[in-house]
């Protein structure tokens, strides 16, 4: 069996083209299509199909881009009550493409409406899980408590999660390959290996955590305790991987204008994807640093933790080079309809951070208020100072008003990449220069 494992690392996302005889099935395809289009055309084979295995909530999808431009199927849960063209595919529905044939079995726990896909041909047998089973984990059941055309609550979906490890899996074979939507890193579960990509139904019964708690009691508290945030973009996802969502670039041309501006916008946010370095030496006053210059870093999470659904912006660039680039990884998230314009900052002075006087405060750490912007779990885990207030980075904009504004103000994380975005927001907000706000950053190092 033909099938070839996309990756997308800043959302530690997989999606899937599965070819047989010049036709094409793809399982749960990123927003941009293109790069599947690539492969039909490499291959000279036809996309036939599209399998989402449930309505996302950390990506938005581009099932309905794919089939308006190739024809494709897509096939989904009945339950899912989808408004786009599909079939619909549950429990016992079968459709072959090329010599493989494709069924279905209902695998709620992550979601009510989850799928796992099952690919068949001869002795060979491959699982597309979605966000049911990852390697070494299984799905978070809290996401549709709030979103969604059909919701459920996390305990619910806890014990439907039960159901699913050990009984409906029970029917299929040790050999039958697992090829999950995620990776560790991705926040639709909570510990996924870091070491493999796929596995084995038989690896996963053996070393899965989910296959070896037989109570049910001790299996739901195992799956709810400790989920990671939930970033406020998730509920706006999932509803527009239910409608089926524009196509991915369809809003850029002929609605962004690039320029370059000598005073900062005030009628929506200014979000500065530039290095931290670049950032603290000339800035728009107001802006949030939230960085993308990484192909690997976690921008589009942040800014869907950080800025509301529906809340405009503009997006300051290094140059203009960069904007389709960064414009295709704000629409991973679906957030690309906010963007106001890109910016580009003209050959002028605007605001410098101010540097922190590292021996200082080593020397006086009582004289400073530090705010720990990491996650409570890892604060529970180690907290790096005592007097440190504890306010999560998706949480700071909303509780500004928490921190005292007596003395300076240090910023830290684990590693510097959410101090900076931190450290931006509280300056920020604050709006005011009688207070320095400081950036821990790489250097928290020397306190861990």
């Amino acid at each position: 069996m033909n099938i070839i494992q996309f990756t997308y690392k800043p959302l530690s996302h997989f999606s899937y083209a599965i070819i047989s005889n010049d036709e094409i099935a793809i399982v749960d395809p990123e927003r941009n299509p293109y790069q599947y289009y690539a492969l039909a055309k490499k291959h000279n084979a036809k996309i036939v199909a599209v399998f989402e295995t449930h309505p996302h909530a950390d990506f938005v999808s581009s099932h309905l881009q794919i089939h308006k431009e190739t024809g494709a199927t897509i096939y989904t849960s009945e339950k899912v009550n989808a408004d786009y063209p599909h079939k619909t595919f549950d429990s016992g529905d079968t459709v072959t493409i090329g010599d493989i044939e494709f069924s279905a079995v209902n695998s709620p726990g992550h979601s009510p409406d989850s799928i796992t896909v099952i690919a068949t041909q001869g002795e060979d047998v491959a699982l597309f899980t979605g966000d049911t089973l990852f390697v070494g984990d299984v799905g978070r059941p809290d996401l549709r408590e709030g979103s969604g055309h059909l919701k459920a609550t996390r305990k619910a979906m806890a014990k439907s999660m039960y159901k699913t490890i050990n009984k409906v899996y029970a029917e299929l074979p040790d050999h039958a390959l697992v090829y999950p939507a995620h990776g560790a890193g991705s926040l639709c579960g909570k510990g996924m290996s870091s070491n493999s990509t796929s596995s084995t139904l038989g690896n996963e019964r053996l070393s899965n955590w989910a296959f070896n708690v037989k109570n049910e009691g001790e299996f739901m508290s195992e799956l709810l305790d400790d989920q990671p945030f939930i970033p406020k973009y998730f509920n706006k996802a999932v509803s527009i991987n239910k409608d089926g969502a524009s196509n991915y670039d369809e809003n850029f041309k002929g609605v962004i204008e690039y320029y370059k501006t000598k005073v900062a916008p005030t009628d929506a946010l200014i979000i500065d994807i530039r290095d931290e370095k670049n950032f603290k030496d000339n800035h728009l006053k107001g802006s949030y640093n939230i960085m993308a210059m990484s192909p690997t870093s976690k921008f589009e999470t942040w800014l869907g933790s950080i800025v509301n659904p529906d809340e405009e912006f503009y997006i300051v660039l290094e140059n203009s080079n960069q904007a389709a680039s960064i414009y295709e990884r704000v629409t991973k998230i679906g957030y690309e309809k906010q963007i106001k314009g890109f910016i580009t900052l003209a050959k002028e002075d605007f605001s410098t951070s101010k540097k922190l006087d590292l021996k200082q405060f080593k020397k006086y750490p009582d004289t400073y208020t530090i705010v720990d912007i990491r996650n409570k779990s890892e604060v529970a885990n180690q907290k790096l100072f005592p007097q440190a207030i504890n306010i999560p980075l998706h949480e700071l904009r909303e509780n500004i008003k928490a921190i005292p504004t007596i003395s300076p103000i240090i910023v830290h994380c684990a590693g510097g990449y959410r101090s900076a975005a931190g450290s931006s927001i509280i300056l920020a907000e604050l709006d005011t220069d009688d207070i320095a706000v400081y950036d821990l950053s790489d250097a928290v190092k020397d306190f861990s």
